[in-house]
């Protein structure tokens, strides 16, 4: 990981926890059971890369491009997403941990979650036009101004939505989500 630009190339049981991995370019490569945890990959590229069974928790993304990246089985504590650059930028999240994540002020239309933790997720004034959390728990995560239309969350649970303050038109929602839609009104639904 020393050198400055990667293409084409696995990295396997790769361990960089605290590490700096600043100013450098990775294209069409996969990450398999690394931990970089605590890092900080500030001003780095990632152009259609997969991270797999990965540990990235904690890491610092500050000016980081993510153009197509794909996320599954890997563990995302506490990322601030919303520092990365917004050109392009473009992620998929699968069977991963994202609790404690910030997303605000996003551009992340059609972004796919599925099987996702999302404990406590900030997605103030993003834009998840027509993204879809499949089987994702939502416990305590934050939506405020956040542009929903078309976004589906029939299999989503745990979400407490307020559609005063979030566009959602023509969103999906299942029967058994529906009380997180009126949670601010104190009622009980049987």
């Amino acid at each position: 990981m020393e050198d400055f630009i990667h293409v084409q190339k696995t990295f396997d049981k790769v361990i960089y926890i605290g590490k700096k991995v600043n100013n450098r370019e990775f294209e069409d490569c996969t990450f398999k059971n690394c931990d970089f945890s605590n890092s900080d990959f500030s001003n780095t590229t990632f152009m259609d890369c997969e991270f797999i069974d990965s540990n990235l928790s904690m890491i610092q993304l500050g000016n980081t491009s993510m153009k197509t990246v794909n996320f599954r089985n890997c563990k995302l504590l506490g990322i601030a997403f919303h520092t990365c650059e917004d050109f392009l930028f473009s992620v998929q999240f699968q069977d991963s941990v994202l609790d404690y994540c910030s997303f605000a002020n996003k551009k992340m239309p059609k972004t796919k979650f599925n099987s996702c933790s999302m404990k406590e997720v900030s997605f103030i004034g993003t834009n998840l036009t027509q993204s879809v959390f499949e089987n994702c728990n939502l416990d305590n995560a934050i939506f405020n101004d956040t542009i929903l239309a078309g976004a589906n969350f029939t299999t989503a649970y745990n979400y407490k939505i307020d559609p005063e303050f979030n566009p959602m038109k023509k969103a999906k929602f299942s029967s058994q989500g529906i009380a997180g839609l009126l949670d601010k009104y104190d009622i009980k639904i049987e």
